[in-house]
């Protein structure tokens, strides 16, 4: 028995007294601990549920306009392209006259989309539309060849419109089936 200064004093023996935690406060700490971590775990995956559409969106965006921010800088030139049957899109750099054909080497991105966020159609401001099949914006020195839009639609059916503007070099995100601005040919234009 040790005999300290600090220790309660029972009928003349001095025990001394040990701080330590008792086998039901572990438990307790180790079942709050639990909970904090179960409620933490199920807010980060609701919170990533929701944006999974937005960051597919912007995947979306972000490579359409790396693509013509690097052909506005260069001589290079792009391709855009958006699958309507795989639901999935690719950007590559045009090397060869021979637009037809995408060579391996030339990929810089193929991506599918998730079932959160799927393409719907394609309108192109000369009035083309794809519903299926493959729609391809062309980027360049000068610019998109065409411009046009990309009508998305998320998990609650709720349609959103990716903007491509062929007279400026920005994609804009819309929602809902946003009306894209057609070209005026020059001899409709008034003087």
């Amino acid at each position: 028995m040790e005999i300290s200064s600090n220790t309660a004093h029972t009928c003349g023996i001095r025990f001394q007294r040990q701080n330590a935690f008792s086998m039901a406060e572990m438990l307790v700490v180790l079942v709050l601990l639990s909970l904090m971590l179960l409620l933490a775990q199920a807010n980060v995956f609701t919170m990533l549920k929701r944006n999974s559409f937005r960051s597919q969106v912007q995947l979306l965006i972000s490579t359409m306009q790396s693509a013509i921010n690097a052909a506005s800088q260069s001589e290079r030139r792009y391709e855009f392209i958006v699958d309507l049957t795989e639901q999935s899109f690719l950007l590559r750099e045009i090397t060869t006259s021979d637009l037809a054909e995408v060579l391996e080497e030339e990929i810089l991105i193929n991506q599918y989309l998730s079932d959160k966020c799927t393409v719907v159609s394609v309108e192109f401001d000369d009035g083309d539309y794809t519903f299926d099949g493959k729609a391809k914006f062309r980027a360049g020195h000068a610019g998109w060849a065409y411009g046009g839009k990309i009508v998305l639609q998320d998990e609650y059916d709720q349609k959103y419109s990716i903007v491509v503007n062929r007279m400026d070099r920005i994609v804009v995100f819309r929602k809902g089936d946003y009306k894209i601005i057609k070209p005026v040919p020059k001899d409709e234009l008034s003087t």
